[in-house]
């Protein structure tokens, strides 16, 4: 195993930090050999078989190429969970762990109807109902591709949840439920943004779960609060994940439709990341 690590080591250095390249090793021997940290720890000076050998080194190169961990290894945690992953999903981030915890910290939502608009791989619907065990959760996306895999993650998980294919941009043309808590992180980075972006992101991640046109950048969110006036309860909760540059103009937006107790919340990072409303009585 040591010299393994060395050979990763070595691939992968300046393609890579050093502390990523460490995650990167523990994530690889979880996923070829199945071994926790513990015992990567404690097999230190195992010897791997040679098809162990082979299945590392078509993930290092893969890994250097750009290619994202988690689509490589077809996996992710998130919030507790072990997803399943595809370039056609968004890898969840850890600003959508904070969302989630944000959610959860709020009282009264045992119970609740949910839905989570731009569900992807599930992540957030999943997590939801995972702590609320009596919510009902519905996830929604417009890409085929994506609800197979929040399907089969409902599923492995063993999580009681519903997902439906709708185009959010045109809601009026479905029959809807009323809801108690909206959540959404939908596309929000805006084209000129783009040369800004890891190349893992740009080549491989599915583009219009993360882009909007520089022309129109808060279409979503606009279109998602039209949304939470018609089928949102009276005081029932919206929350986004949100651009950081645009925090002031979602807030300002939800104002003069009506929304009340509007908050925004900084991420670990320090940057405005999250939004929460009430729908006025």
């Amino acid at each position: 195993m040591q010299a393994t690590i060395q050979y990763i080591n070595k691939e992968l250095a300046g393609n890579y930090p050093k502390s990523e390249i460490s995650g990167f090793v523990r994530l690889i021997f979880e996923s070829v050999c199945g071994w926790s940290f513990t015992e990567q720890i404690l097999k230190r000076n195992e010897k791997l078989s040679r098809l162990e050998i082979q299945k590392i080194e078509a993930i290092i190169k893969r890994l250097k190429t750009s290619e994202p961990i988690q689509y490589i290894l077809g996996e992710t945690e998130f919030y507790g969970l072990n997803l399943k992953v595809t370039p056609s999903v968004l890898i969840p981030r850890n600003e959508t762990i904070e969302l989630v915890r944000w959610i959860l910290d709020e009282p009264n939502n045992e119970k609740c109807n949910v839905i989570d608009v731009g569900t992807g791989s599930g992540c957030i619907a999943l997590a939801l109902k995972r702590q609320l065990k009596k919510a009902n959760v519905l996830g929604v996306d417009i890409s085929e591709e994506a609800l197979n895999v929040a399907k089969e993650n409902a599923v492995f998980n063993k999580l009681n949840v519903n997902f439906l294919r709708t185009d959010i941009l045109n809601w009026e043309k479905f029959n809807w439920d009323t809801f108690d808590l909206i959540v959404s992180n939908p596309p929000y980075v805006r084209e000129i943004e783009k040369q800004e972006m890891h190349q893992n992101v740009l080549k491989y991640e599915p583009p219009n779960a993360l882009f909007v046109s520089d022309k129109n950048p808060l279409v979503f969110y606009i279109r998602i609060a039209d949304f939470a006036q018609k089928h949102l309860i009276n005081s029932g909760k919206l929350f986004f994940e949100i651009n950081e540059f645009f925090g002031d103009e979602i807030c300002t937006m939800l104002k003069h439709k009506g929304f009340v107790d509007i908050e925004m919340k900084k991420d670990i990072n320090g940057k405005n990341r999250m939004v929460y409303c009430r729908k006025k009585k």
